[in-house]
């Protein structure tokens, strides 16, 4: 009987520059949402920042997808 194989190991700079790479994709995202927001307010002269609000939850819904699916990706 043969031992199994070991799954290769990440090394700790590997995983910290994954890690730290989608946080700064997460700012990225998040951060464009709400200044593409705050422009479109600011085009169309509103009182409510409905375009800053709808802009800024939808881009942090797209920034979780972004990333959940990063952790839920098949290790091969």
């Amino acid at each position: 009987m043969q031992p199994k194989p070991e799954k290769p190991q990440l090394k700790p700079l590997n995983s910290f520059a994954k890690y730290s790479g989608l946080g700064i994709q997460m700012a990225v995202i998040i951060g464009g949402g709400c200044y593409g927001g705050y422009k479109l307010d600011a085009y169309y002269k509103n009182q409510t920042p409905i375009f800053t609000i709808i802009l800024s939850l939808a881009s942090i819904a797209l920034a979780m997808y972004v990333v959940l699916k990063d952790f839920i990706k098949p290790k091969s």
